[in-house]
């Protein structure tokens, strides 16, 4: 095997000619009967969780749910809150629930992020509890599940589009302040606390970063400068003679950002992202397969790992190179989250999960966040950011939802634009 690290990418990357595909390629596929009815049941399922494990009162999310008990937690996420008021657009629009109840729903959400939710300078803390929006576990001020969040804002402002709506979001995102953030800095810090200011991590290597750039330069109240699209790192990746740009980081960094911004033929002077995800999962797959050797389960019918729990809690991992304790555990939302990028592929192994291990691996909320069926372990845990990735990128696949109603956004054209992106 290659070596997975050949170089850091300090200058434009050549254009090279399969890398003007990517839009055309994602165009090509059609759904059969049968994988649109898997995508339904899975976006339902999905949509559950997110209007079931959302405190009414707050429209806050629970970060995880045990589906196998009577889950009584309270701890909320923002990431997977900003999942949410994705999940409700697409559910709207999907007739799943009626415009009344989830512009209601919207409402609630947005103005307790707004009038209730504690903040430092526009950016939300981690984690909270889902009634009070108070911080829990002293966790951080997170610029990344910040962004996540604001992610949700927007798509729910361009599709719901009604004054208190517009008024709401346009207030949550406008007074993030990105140039506190980057005061010292193009590269921005992972977050900061009371106890301690800044984090001493930066956002510096090609990962999910790219939306919560894009969106600090699109800023129009506290811009980022658009010269901050070029502190960060892209480094090339080499996997048995395939190249990318890439991290040592799970499967995921490839697919978040791309959630709601849509790379579809367009490029940067860098690279073809859109482009450069499809071969980031058809590299990840082939890495699967071949640890096959090791764990007999991986196969074309069966492989995906990511961020996720396993038996022993939760484990960053995935490849290549092979990152984590891997043991034969598959994470369903690694190939969920990747549909646009390698439609048949990952369907196959979305009906493989489905038709194999039956409710083992499912539950009312979809597909449970791992397992592994050479140990015979079955979570018994969902995840809201694993179920969000999960349902927009299931979206995505089917009409484009996603990415039509958030790049109706003047933040995101902007954004795009001052970061230099242009249609080819």
């Amino acid at each position: 095997m290659a070596s997975p690290l050949l170089a850091s990418v300090s200058k434009p990357v050549d254009k090279k000619p399969e890398q003007r595909e990517s839009s055309t390629e994602f165009a090509r596929f059609a759904l059969t009967p049968e994988d649109d009815a898997l995508l339904d049941e899975v976006e339902r399922a999905n949509y559950l969780f997110f209007w079931e494990q959302a405190d009414p009162g707050s429209g806050l999310v629970k970060d995880r749910c045990n589906i196998r008990s009577d889950d009584q937690s309270n701890v909320a996420s923002i990431a997977a809150t900003g999942f949410a008021l994705t999940a409700l657009c697409i559910a709207q629009e999907r007739g799943y629930v009626s415009l009344g109840d989830a512009r209601e729903r919207v409402i609630t959400t947005l103005r307790f992020l707004a009038e209730r939710m504690p903040t430092h300078r526009g950016f939300f803390y981690h984690f909270a509890n889902i009634k009070t929006g108070e911080r829990i576990w002293e966790s951080e001020i997170s610029s990344i599940d910040t962004a996540i969040l604001l992610c949700g804002v927007l798509t729910a402002r361009a599709h719901f589009g009604s004054s208190q709506i517009t008024k709401l979001g346009t207030d949550i995102f406008d007074r993030v302040e990105w140039n506190w953030l980057s005061e010292d800095t193009s590269l921005l810090p992972h977050g900061w606390s009371p106890e301690g200011g800044f984090l001493p991590y930066r956002w510096d290597y090609y990962s999910e970063l790219m939306m919560m750039y894009l969106l600090g330069i699109g800023s129009k109240s506290h811009p980022l400068a658009p010269e901050a699209w070029d502190a960060w790192k892209r480094i090339t990746f080499d996997y048995e003679g395939t190249r990318y740009i890439g991290s040592f980081a799970p499967l995921f960094v490839h697919q978040y950002s791309e959630a709601w911004f849509d790379f579809r033929g367009k490029r940067d002077r860098y690279i073809d992202y859109f482009h450069n995800s499809i071969v980031a999962t058809e590299v990840h797959k082939r890495f699967c397969i071949e640890l096959g050797k090791k764990f007999p389960d991986y196969s074309e019918d069966l492989w995906g790992i990511t961020a996720s729990d396993w038996k022993n809690g939760y484990v960053a991992w995935g490849g290549p190179p092979e990152t984590g304790p891997i043991d034969g555990s598959v994470v369903p939302s690694a190939a969920a989250g990747s549909l646009p990028f390698l439609p048949q592929a990952c369907l196959r192994v979305l009906h493989t999960i489905r038709t194999k291990y039956g409710q083992k691996a499912w539950s009312k909320y979809g597909y449970v966040n791992a397992f592994n069926p050479l140990s015979g372990w079955y979570d018994h845990d969902v995840i809201g950011i694993d179920t969000g990735i999960t349902m927009l990128m299931a979206e995505n696949l089917r009409t484009g939802f996603v990415w039509d109603t958030f790049m109706r956004n003047p933040e995101a054209k902007r954004g795009l634009e001052l970061a230099g992106f242009y249609s080819f």
